[in-house]
């Protein structure tokens, strides 16, 4: 987990970043901002940039194509500021000099990039200095409404930051450096263009820990019952979401995950098993993501895949059926008469 209500800010430097795509250019700022003298500015500023990590459960790590991290520009630039090797000020314009470079699909926005020396985040229950890249890009118009001549007056101002939605941010924290460090990322765009900031800004890449490996493993299987169980037997709708409630159960009452446990309860069929296994073997060796046969269950992971298993079964645009289990309850066929498939539920009691 990820605590914030500790640190401070020691530096802060804003830089302007432009669409190198759309000809657009950089403005760099000489000197850094100072803060230290205003009462209220940081604890605005800390609400901006560090609310949004509070659930940011996946940790990831720098990494570069050529297995050789110096060449990672981003994890280069903040070791050489960890180790005393380069100013703050002057990481924070290579740092912006990069971003702006990275910048070249036609829908990037443009916008101020904010570079934050930390102390004192906790992160998985230590403390550790820090670095914070973050970028604004949606602006606002704020109505102001204030006091004047035994009334009110109103005012407005456009182009305006919302402190309650931080566009783009990264944390990179001061420890494991030799393995990538430890980074946290926010992204809100959800747009094919935003790819940029992990991709090829940060160049980082999940770490492969318990969250990742029960988050990628119910990813995997939930992929592998929707799309290729169908190629081996024919399955009802009703049999894929009771596969898929059989296998969120096991997550949410087991403490460790094994894999033989799991083909044996879940699955309970030695061809699908293998199957799966095989299924499993493809999608590591494709993202570069190993699967463990025993790890511990990460509960938030499994609280963030819950949301995406579905149980229902739309019915035209008549009727939904949800199904938490008893899939022998439940009946499918066709009748003749109408010339309409149908469902038949059995239930002890209505409510």
């Amino acid at each position: 987990m990820f605590f914030h209500q500790d640190a401070t800010f020691e530096q802060l430097s804003i830089h302007r970043v432009g669409n190198k795509a759309q000809d657009e250019f950089y403005v760099l700022s000489d000197t850094p901002i100072a803060i230290s003298q205003d009462e209220i500015l940081p604890d605005l500023l800390m609400q901006y940039f560090m609310k949004p990590f509070s659930k940011a459960n996946e940790v990831y790590r720098f990494f570069h194509p050529n297995d050789d991290l110096q060449l990672n520009e981003v994890y280069y630039f903040t070791k050489q500021y960890f180790e005393g090797k380069i100013a703050f000020h002057d990481m924070s314009q290579q740092l912006a000099k990069h971003l702006y470079e990275v910048s070249e699909h036609p829908k990037i926005k443009a916008g101020e990039v904010y570079v934050v020396a930390l102390k004192n985040v906790q992160l998985e229950g230590e403390e550790h200095d820090a670095i914070g890249i973050f970028k604004s890009e949606n602006k606002e118009a704020y109505l102001k409404v204030y006091p004047n001549a035994g009334g009110f007056d109103l005012d407005y101002e456009q182009e305006a930051i919302n402190i309650n939605k931080l566009d783009k941010g990264v944390v990179i924290v001061k420890t494991e450096a030799e393995e990538g460090y430890k980074v946290l990322v926010v992204d809100q765009t959800n747009q094919s263009e935003a790819v940029y900031w992990k991709d090829d800004f940060l160049k980082i890449k999940a770490r492969n820990d318990n969250f990742q490996q029960t988050g990628n493993l119910l990813k995997v299987y939930k992929n592998f019952v929707n799309d290729k169980l169908d190629e081996a037997f024919e399955l009802e709708s009703a049999d894929k979401i009771d596969l898929l409630n059989r296998s969120m159960n096991y997550f949410k009452t087991k403490e460790t995950f094994d894999q033989g446990e799991f083909e044996e309860e879940v699955i309970g069929n030695p061809q699908a098993a293998s199957l799966f296994k095989e299924y499993q073997e493809n999608f590591a060796e494709e993202f570069d993501t190993p699967f463990q046969s025993n790890f511990e269950i990460a509960s938030p992971a499994v609280k963030k895949m819950a949301a995406s298993y579905k149980s229902v079964i739309k019915l035209d645009k008549n009727f939904h059926i949800y199904v938490h289990g008893k899939r022998d309850y439940i009946e499918s066929g066709f009748d003749d008469e109408r010339g309409l498939n149908y469902y038949k539920l059995y239930f002890e009691t209505e409510s």
